[in-house]
């Protein structure tokens, strides 16, 4: 019976491959590169004509897909009958609440409001020479590129670099040979990078495409923190404790290692920012933390409004532009309404993910102090008593294991308040 769900992702696979736009500039560009293209370019006009074009090809040709997956996704599940509908089914099998998590959602919105109102407005101005009733999302993209550091994240010492902080961590960067690394530039690549566990623990490999700069470090550092989880998995763990689970676990793991591009001493050691630099570099970080949890905040309470049959689907687009443009101050396009949705309330597994690495690093910092990510018996330590266990426990199980009560997002407001101070 999912074989027509995956008929459909076939045939979005494929017109994903073959899209392209043409730029008022004549160029014509590959629609799965569109996102760095409009990211990379500095004319603020020719920027936003790009974004139209992208989004007239989505809302004629790639909305259109996505709402067929979402309802016929929506129909199959519920019509298994595991519970009175699709956001209860979720609960049912996952054991993770939409409720609660949907709340402190609502109130990390709040509680964040008025530092993020506070922080916008200066750096529009200063970077991109905006007002906030001007701002779009295509404008989000290019602030986010930060070009102003590329120096210190140089693309050819990206792969070196890392690896010698996990091996002074006392871990093997590559788990035994395991780790197959993948992270040239080539023709087709797809733009988003991915971490792809062939076999657990034996055959896993770590995919990006380069866009240049700092992303490329942060994105290298999350799939590596996968791929070291998937490597590490104990061999002799049953199947489900190797491959299923609560994927908020590897999401976490991801987490803690790309939140090092937030760490004052990662960025010392590793990086050339120098100490002049890098306290500029960790606001412009704690503004990039604040701004992507708040979307992604808002993304969840959308997606749960999506799932719940409550809003016509023709109400959807409204719903999500309201809300996303409110949580971020970035205009987004209704055009982007089914397109930006994660499959399978992938949103929740972040958010929470979030959440733990929050958790992780306190324990990390009290276990081997604060530069623990160059202490030798930090790596041995994460391999066995987190990565070995593959995801056998949930994200809450994890939390308390490392003296955490429960999953919240209050650590992750102090540490974005500290960042922005």
């Amino acid at each position: 019976a999912a074989k027509p769900l995956a008929a459909l992702d076939e045939r979005e696979i494929e017109w994903e491959n073959s899209a392209f736009i043409r730029s008022p500039d004549g160029r014509v560009i590959q629609y799965q590169a569109a996102s760095i293209e409009i990211a990379n370019t500095r004319d603020r006009a020719l920027r936003l004509a790009l974004d139209q074009a992208r989004a007239k090809l989505v809302k004629d040709e790639h909305a259109p897909l996505r709402l067929e997956r979402l309802q016929r996704e929506k129909e199959y599940i519920e019509s298994l009958g595991v519970a009175a509908d699709y956001n209860a089914s979720f609960e049912a099998v996952t054991g993770i609440s939409l409720g609660t998590l949907g709340t402190s959602c609502e109130r990390f919105l709040r509680d964040t409001e008025s530092m993020w109102n506070d922080t916008l407005p200066r750096v529009l101005k200063k970077s991109l020479g905006i007002k906030p009733s001007q701002a779009k999302r295509a404008d989000a993209l290019a602030l986010f590129r930060a070009s102003e550091f590329d120096y210190a994240f140089p693309g050819k010492e990206m792969e070196t670099v890392i690896r010698r902080q996990v091996s002074e961590m006392g871990m093997d960067p590559t788990a035994d040979g395991r780790i197959i690394f993948d992270v040239g530039e080539r023709e087709g690549k797809r733009s988003r990078a991915f971490c792809s566990p062939v076999r657990v623990p034996e055959e896993v490999y770590l995919v990006l495409r380069p866009h240049g700069g700092q992303s490329d470090y942060s994105t290298f550092l999350h799939e590596l923190g996968h791929a070291l989880h998937f490597a590490y998995a104990s061999p002799d763990y049953p199947f489900e404790f190797r491959w299923l689970g609560d994927n908020s676990v590897t999401e976490g793991y991801a987490m803690l290692f790309d939140h090092r591009m937030q760490d004052g001493g990662w960025l010392l050691r590793y990086t050339s920012l120098g100490t002049n630099r890098v306290g500029k570099y960790l606001r412009t970080a704690g503004f990039e933390e604040l701004h992507f949890l708040r979307c992604y905040c808002a993304k969840f309470l959308y997606e749960r409004a999506l799932y719940s049959g409550e809003v016509r689907w023709s109400e959807l687009p409204d719903l999500y532009v309201s809300l996303l443009t409110k949580a971020t101050g970035f205009e987004y396009d209704a055009a982007d309404a089914f397109v930006d949705v994660d499959p399978r309330y992938y949103s929740a597994r972040y958010l929470r993910a979030w959440q733990l690495q929050s958790v992780l690093n306190e324990e990390l910092t009290a276990r081997f102090d604060v530069d623990w990510f160059r202490n030798p018996s930090a790596g041995p330590w994460i391999a066995n008593e987190l990565f070995a266990q593959g995801q056998r426990e949930s994200a809450e199980e994890i939390a308390t294991r490392a003296g955490a009560g429960t999953l919240s997002f209050q650590p992750l407001v102090r540490k974005i308040e500290s960042l922005l101070a």
